[in-house]
């Protein structure tokens, strides 16, 4: 090969490697002027106009100042949507949060027999360990705890710590819960075991309730089951009501309510939601035979699981009880088994039937008079009311007759039985009847009776239930408040004075008796915020009486806890001869002045004056200094200078 063809062959390689080079760097600063113009347009077009972009090479730089962490990152996103992300580079700042407003914390509480859970933003200055122990333990060591709690560097927002106080107190009250903590809020959603449980929690919950905290509850109570399910509607002198009523549904309820309404019940009614419902058709059935009770013109029908018991009233025709009779076996759903029963007028000349009553007073006292069929009866009747009163108060005036009807043994006891479901009242039983009258404090123990009569007699057996629903009665709704604790605190220690061994700090004389009065009271009063305050008389050095004292309400405070009295929200303080009452110079005086004072822990109110309270309050001010001024100005005999 010649020599000038060598170098011709390198030259043209030269040539086109340089080519090639000029032609990469034009296609590298065309992607890149591309690359820039169309991230720069898009940050645009999303509202990112802080942000410029730079080209370098085939790398794309971002510039600028974002508001916030959040918009530089959307920032970003938008530009990784144009090019390849990894491409982009982010040089951004963000500005400075320091004026930004405190989040909203909050946190919420879930617990179940699997153990606790807590999610949430908090304030860093809680204490966090003191939080996580006290929820740990009350997990429980085979329970779990997941502590999802973060935290932000902000001051605690008004109220937080009562929320917090008050959401922890009532998740040590609720096994099954979900608790929402907000500051001045808590909102609570629960499930209790009974519909008593969820009044007493209701109660209580709203009892420890810090004021100015404002609270939502929701407990939930499972519907009972009932059997057997009865239901027993009257109709007769007195008027239409139901003795007991169950449905098993909210639509049930209010069908069977309507059809009562229409046979004559006015006043406003309602049926227990339970479980145990033979059938879907429950309140098809019940409506029916309502309706044939209206259609006979009185009488009682008693739907037991799936036995229907229409009893018509005695001098009731024999076709027009047939057709009512006939149209209800026809029309009730099948699963349904009618009985119907039209009772025999009585014998003239008839001296009535024999009777069994119990009666109950108000006070306790049990008294069992009447008729019993032989000795053993008599026994039973006495032992089995010794047993469901818990009371040996039993009086017994009753007489052991021959001639006694069938079942009479069985209907006595189930007397006793029902009437110990009242507060106070009375049963009489007779052989075709059973009457129970008297007052309660069980909203549901109508039913209760009902229920226990048709079980142990049969559904076919005429009775009658009539008790009162008494709030004062109801121990869950009679629960007094803390400014009725104190009341009747100083009902007793009004005319009474817990009083101590000269210059010591044991009671003494009837101060035992008067802390037992006491004592009973507050075992009503759970998580009440009592403080005990002791006083002495002058006599003495200041220290010393403040110590005497501060003893004195130490030992009130342990003659409590003895008397198993709830004494966490207590505190004892001595305040020595602080705040006389009576003259020190007198006997008399100095007595008055040694005393116990018992008074409500008001939590502190955190609560700034409001721009309209401050007005009023420079007003009033304005108005005293005045007045002082024109009084000042006012010479001894009544003129003006």
């Amino acid at each position: 090969m010649r020599l000038s063809e060598l170098f011709i062959r390198l030259g043209a390689f030269g040539l086109a490697a340089v080519v090639c080079g000029f032609g990469a760097r034009v296609a590298v600063a065309t992607v890149e002027s591309r690359s820039v113009e169309a991230v720069q347009l898009s940050l645009e077009e999303n509202g990112h106009g802080f942000a410029t972009v730079l080209g370098d090479g085939l790398q794309v730089i971002l510039q600028g100042e974002a508001p916030s962490e959040a918009i530089r990152f959307r920032a970003i996103s938008t530009a990784g949507g144009m090019v390849d992300a990894s491409r982009v580079i982010d040089n951004m700042t963000v500005e400075d949060s320091a004026d930004l407003e405190a989040p909203e914390f909050s946190m919420e509480i879930l617990r179940n027999d699997s153990g606790i859970s807590i999610i949430g933003l908090v304030p860093v200055s809680i204490d966090r360990e003191e939080l996580t122990e006290t929820l740990s333990d009350m997990a429980g060591e085979d329970a779990s705890f997941a502590d999802l709690l973060e935290s932000a560097d902000y001051a605690e927002p008004e109220g937080w710590d009562d929320a917090v106080g008050f959401a922890l107190r009532a998740l040590e009250r609720l096994p099954r819960s979900k608790i929402s903590v907000r500051a001045g809020r808590v909102t609570i959603e629960a499930i209790s075991d009974s519909r008593e449980e969820k009044a007493r929690l209701e109660a209580e919950l709203r009892r420890i309730s810090p004021r100015g905290l404002a609270t939502a509850l929701d407990i939930m109570a499972p519907r009972p089951v009932v059997s057997p399910y009865v239901t027993r509607f009257i109709l007769d002198d007195e008027g239409a009501r139901f003795d007991s009523c169950v449905a098993d549904t909210a639509q049930a309820e209010r069908r069977i309510v309507a059809a009562a309404q229409a046979a004559g019940v006015g006043e406003r009614v309602g049926c227990t939601l339970a479980l145990g419902s033979p059938t879907t058709q429950w309140a098809d059935a019940v409506a029916l035979a309502i309706a044939s009770v209206e259609d006979l013109g009185g009488g009682a029908v008693t739907i037991s699981d799936a036995d229907v018991t229409l009893v018509a009233p005695i001098g009731t025709a024999q076709g027009n009880f047939d057709r009512v009779a006939g149209e209800l076996e026809n029309a009730l759903p099948e699963v349904f088994a009618l009985d119907a029963v039209l009772p025999e007028a009585p014998a003239a000349g008839n001296e009535g039937p024999p009777q069994f009553i119990a009666t109950l007073s108000p006070e306790g006292l049990v008294q069992l008079r009447g008729r019993v069929s032989d000795d053993l009866l008599n026994t039973t009747a006495e032992n089995f009311a010794r047993a469901k009163f818990g009371s040996a108060d039993i009086s017994m005036a009753t007489l052991v007759s021959d001639g006694m009807p069938t079942g009479w043994p069985v209907r006595v006891l189930a007397g006793i039985e029902a009437l110990s479901k009242l507060s106070n009242g009375s049963v009489t039983v007779e052989p075709t009847s059973i009457v129970v009258r008297g007052n309660t404090g069980s909203e549901s123990a109508g039913g209760e009776i009902t229920r226990l009569l048709v079980e142990k007699l049969g559904s076919t057996d005429a009775f009658s239930v009539d008790v009162t629903y008494v709030e004062a009665l109801d121990p869950i709704a009679a629960l007094p408040t803390e400014d009725e604790c104190l009341e009747q605190i100083g009902t007793v220690t009004e005319t009474r004075k817990i009083t101590f061994e000269p210059g010591s700090a044991t009671i003494a004389g009837e101060g035992a008796g008067i802390i037992d009065d006491i004592a009973e009271i507050l075992q009503k009063c759970a998580e009440l915020r009592l403080e005990i305050a002791g006083y002495t008389d002058s006599q003495g050095s200041e220290d010393g009486n403040q110590r005497l004292s501060q003893q004195r309400a130490d030992a009130v405070l342990d003659a409590l806890r003895i008397r198993r009295v709830p004494v966490s929200k207590f505190r004892a303080i001595g305040y020595g001869e602080e705040n006389p009452i009576a003259d020190n110079e007198t006997e008399d005086g100095r007595e008055a002045n040694r005393r116990i004072e018992f008074t409500l822990i008001m939590p502190e109110s955190t609560e700034e004056p409001s721009a309209l309270d401050q007005i009023e309050e420079e007003a009033a001010t304005a108005a005293e200094e005045g007045a002082e001024a024109a009084d000042g100005a006012t010479d001894g005999d009544g003129t003006t200078e």
